[in-house]
């Protein structure tokens, strides 16, 4: 995840700066579902789509540790909501979106996927939030052909179109933006000591190898400390503790969700450290938060 991070942008209001963008890309992205096979122009469609209809599914985790982020799938569904009721649909036909909840557990997001693809019989997956939930998926959805579209997850996994054509990433990678993070720290402050906070999965994990990769030669010496959590943990207190005596004068959050705050939150609050230097990106939907700040 999200996870981002990824900044999950919510889409812009009506008439608002941005809205056209987004309003392109998603009506693009829908289009170009029935515009890809020749048999659309016989009136002969793949499963989901009909001259009426287009069927879209999606996995959520309404509840369950990154629960703060449902906003996301509530959103989108007002939007096929209001495009269906305001335009019409795309073409004459209406965006029918089924939103299911997985709680961010990869188990549960097979279960409900199936049940999306065997059962409800979508066209394609759309916008489904998470990495390590939609990597669980990735295969499947490649094996039977179900496009898996605009997933959540700023992960580098999705950028694979060879061995995964099926599946692309509405984000920038974890890897390009932790990279830009170390180019910059290199550049204002090459002698900083970093702790870092990352989540333990497929997602945190790239982040901390591509953090690594970039500050090169140098990151063994500069990293004094990387810890990471499990999404189900209900705090990050022990982590934070450890990282404040490390001796680091950089903090580098790599955190999704609630934990980026409340990592950061706590760094605030020790009341031992004087701030000289706050600067943050609330990021995507990993919540990446940097501080520089002075002994």
């Amino acid at each position: 995840m999200l996870g981002l991070s990824l900044f999950f942008r919510k889409p812009p209001a009506l008439g608002a700066s941005g809205s056209g963008a987004w309003s392109r890309l998603t009506l693009a992205a829908c289009m170009a579902l029935l515009a890809a096979s020749p048999a659309a122009a016989q009136n002969k469609y793949d499963q989901g789509a009909s001259d009426t209809e287009i069927k879209l599914g999606q996995t959520m985790p309404y509840s369950g540790p990154a629960s703060a982020y449902a906003l996301i799938g509530r959103v989108m569904s007002a939007y096929f909501s209001m495009v269906n009721e305001e335009q019409g649909g795309i073409n004459g036909r209406k965006i029918a979106m089924i939103s299911l909840d997985d709680g961010y557990s990869p188990p549960k997001t097979v279960e409900q996927t199936r049940r999306l693809v065997e059962q409800d019989e979508v066209l394609a997956l759309f916008g489904s939030l998470g990495t390590p939930t939609n990597v669980a998926v990735r295969k499947y959805l490649n094996q039977r052909k179900i496009p898996q579209l605009l997933v959540a997850s700023s992960s580098s996994q999705w950028n694979n179109p060879q061995e995964y054509p099926y599946s692309t990433s509405l984000f920038l990678s974890a890897d390009q933006e932790a990279a830009t993070f170390a180019r910059y720290i290199l550049a204002t402050k090459p002698d900083g000591k970093i702790a870092m906070l990352y989540q333990n999965d497929d997602y945190g994990k790239d982040y901390l190898k591509a953090f690594q990769s970039a500050l090169g030669p140098r990151a063994d010496s500069m990293i004094v400390k990387a810890l990471s959590y499990l999404p189900t943990e209900p705090t990050v207190d022990q982590q934070m503790v450890a990282l404040k005596f490390s001796g680091a004068d950089i903090f580098m959050n790599a955190a999704s969700g609630k934990f980026g705050p409340m990592s950061s939150l706590t760094v605030l609050l020790a009341g031992a450290i004087n701030t000289r230097r706050f600067a943050s990106k609330l990021a995507r939907v990993s919540g990446l938060i940097k501080f520089f700040f002075a002994r």
